[in-house]
């Protein structure tokens, strides 16, 4: 980095999101060969690495490490407090920022002494505009507006969009009032009259405090679209959070007692405390009716199905306990539902596998019960089976019509082999093509597109013909590699490649992670190339299962199994943490290394994949975890739990 004396200061507040973090500070870096800057990590208490992999990677930033979380004005305070360059900009962690940003922003300020605060031109990970990128003030009646939807009618209306400021153009120049916290430039001149940001705002609302209190100071608030950044997380993926709409709406009634009369700032609470419950009851509703309406439809088609049957049976006077029919036929259909449930068969993709695993387990349940039935509450084997077959083909059926039907999440075993176009260099399209072939199942085809004017030999063009390439190979997925393209380009073809089916990625040199997102509802995910199926919500639900149950199991025989381990108190307490969720049997070996932080997300285990094989390898124990959360299934942890009982009394 340059020893010039940098005039403008990027401060980043981090918590648990390493990932987005390392490619942030890597945009960062390459702004810095244009505009040098003093950059500040503030990590809230992360337990992701997130420390250990910027005192590695970056070490030029000046790293402060909180032992707690003290939320995001605190910590952006703490960075503010002790910088004395001209210019502080504020930046989230999941952004990329474009190589000129920093030299266009600074010197847009220079030349503007009477702004105080400016803010760029947001896209999400679609490429899309992110209206949040400007903001006018929240007062009652523009708050009213947006609460209730009346913005989103008339988004171009002077009088109803004006929380967005729909009717200013997103390629202008225009003062504005609120700027978006993402990335909020100020003076320092100006913060040192306004004040640095409110601390009583733990997270959100914080931004348009000091937005307006800039104002207030006397200068000026602009948005600048010359320059423009990725912001992964834009305000469409929070609307559905319940915990945002109470965490966001409270911040506006802080606001509202701070800045409005008192007259005023009741209308405001009163205002906001019924969007709150209205907004949260809705959302709410909305997703229990998302979850409850196809399983409602699968019962009611499926006792339609079994009454149907019972009916027949009676017809062909076959002896039937009548008195219990009812309860029996509900009880048995509950077995099937949620023994298909325990298999992911209300969970994406569809499988058609997943129906006839858990219907064919369900039976089993229903014939262990229908043995230990008294004799006048059995219902023929016959018809178990028979009903068993009906509920085997009700699911498929159902399935294949919603497949054909609707498409989308009920597309029949997922996404459609997809076709890839990785535009770098040869050393780089290589290693991201090899990533992908080892850990893609569904693979069709994966071009290479030169980062560079000159086509390589393998190359089918280059990345001046991305838009032609996309169209002519059908490309489902675009992976831009970081290490040989700019940000500026990268955005640039995200935002004028406006396939609805294309998706985009940015692979950071020497990783094994990519970025980005499927869809503007999901902005923001990360994706670490498929060694997820321990995440899978099917996977969960059956580990949970077995923890519970063999927890349970050696609770009651506790008795006499403590009399078999040194440690009894130690195997005790371990059975009771696996047994209230806090623990679970088998878990990663490797810790927190940097290697472990690439793993997905799972609790402490008392058991590891490496106890199976007695290993005491680091190296190779982060591989046996990866090749765990990869390939995982009930049985394997039940067999590490049959080999490796006698290690229940573990302190770890």
């Amino acid at each position: 980095m340059s020893g010039q004396q940098p005039k403008i200061a990027v401060i980043i507040v981090n918590y648990n999101v390493a990932f987005f973090l390392e490619q942030c500070l890597n945009s960062v870096a390459r702004a810095m060969e244009l505009e040098p800057a003093e950059v500040w990590v503030v990590d809230n208490n992360s337990v992701d690495g997130s420390v250990e992999m910027v005192a590695a990677k970056f070490p030029w930033v000046k790293l402060i490490a909180n032992k707690d979380n003290k939320g995001f004005s605190k910590a952006f305070n703490q960075a503010m407090a002790q910088s004395e360059c001209k210019y502080q900009l504020l930046l989230n962690p999941d952004t990329v920022i474009e190589e000129e940003t920093l030299k266009k922003v600074c010197d847009y300020m220079d030349a503007h002494p009477e702004v105080g605060g400016l803010g760029v031109r947001m896209v999400d990970g679609k490429g899309k505009f992110l209206p949040e990128s400007k903001r006018g003030l929240p007062t009652p009646a523009v708050a009213f507006y947006k609460i209730f939807g009346i913005s989103r009618i008339f988004p171009k209306s002077k009088r109803f969009g004006r929380y967005h400021l729909g009717y200013l153009s997103e390629f202008e120049t225009n003062e504005i009032e609120i700027l978006s916290g993402a990335f909020m430039l100020m003076r320092k001149e100006a913060l040192d009259k306004a004040g640095l940001l409110d601390e009583d705002f733990f997270m959100y609302g914080e931004d348009i405090d000091l937005s307006y209190r800039i104002i207030k100071a006397g200068y000026k608030n602009v948005y600048f679209p010359e320059t423009r950044i990725i912001h992964y997380k834009g305000e469409s993926t929070k609307k559905s959070s319940v915990n945002y709409v109470f965490v966001f709406y409270r911040a506006m009634v802080i606001f509202a007692r701070k800045h409005f009369s008192q007259k005023n700032a009741r209308l405001f609470s009163f205002l906001i405390n019924t969007a709150i419950y209205f907004r949260a009851g809705l959302a709410l509703f909305a997703r229990f009716i998302r979850k409850i309406t196809l399983p409602l439809v699968d019962a009611g088609y499926l006792l339609l199905g079994l009454f149907a049957l019972t009916n027949y049976w009676h017809q062909a006077q076959i002896e039937f306990p009548e008195h219990v029919t009812g309860i029996l036929i509900y009880g048995y259909t509950a077995v099937w539902m949620l023994s298909v449930l325990m298999q992911g068969g209300y969970d994406p993709p569809v499988k058609l596998r997943k129906y006839l695993f858990g219907s064919a387990i369900g039976t089993a349940v229903i014939l262990i019960i229908y043995a230990l039935l008294p004799k006048d509450w059995q219902f023929s084997r016959l018809y178990i089976l028979t009903g068993a077959t009906w509920v085997v083909i009700y699911y498929w059926l159902s399935r294949l019509f919603l497949h054909v039907a609707i498409g989308k999440q009920f597309v029949i075993n997922g996404r459609k082999n997809a076709n890839f176009a990785i535009v770098g260099s040869d050393e780089e399209f290589h290693r991201v093509n090899l990533i992908l072939h080892q850990t893609q199942s569904r693979l069709d085809k994966v071009v290479h597109v030169s980062a560079g004017p000159e086509k390589a030999s393998d190359a089918v063009g280059t990345m001046t013909q991305l838009d032609q390439i996309t169209t002519i190979h059908k490309i489902d997925e675009i992976i831009f590699c970081a290490k040989d393209t700019s940000a500026n380009e990268i955005i640039h073809w995200m935002t004028a490649i406006q396939h609805a089916h294309v998706d985009f990625k940015i692979a950071q040199p020497d990783s094994l992670f990519l970025i980005g997102s499927n869809s503007i509802e999901t902005a923001g995910d990360l994706y670490i190339m498929d060694i997820n199926a321990i995440s899978q919500p099917a996977k969960q639900r059956q580990k949970r299962f077995l923890d519970l149950l063999v927890s349970t199991v050696l609770l009651l025989l506790s008795p006499l199994l403590v009399w078999f381990y040194a440690r009894k108190g130690a195997f005790l307490k371990n059975m009771l943490l696996v047994f209230v969720g806090r623990r679970t049997l088998v878990g990663y070996a490797s810790g927190n290394t940097a290697k472990a932080t690439e793993l997905p997300s799972l609790k402490r285990g008392i058991l590891t994949p490496s106890d199976r094989l007695n290993l005491n390898d680091e190296n190779l124990a982060v591989k046996l975890d990866l090749l765990y959360a990869r390939e995982y299934d009930l049985l394997l942890d039940l067999r590490i739990v049959m080999r490796s009982w006698k290690k229940l009394d573990r302190r770890n």
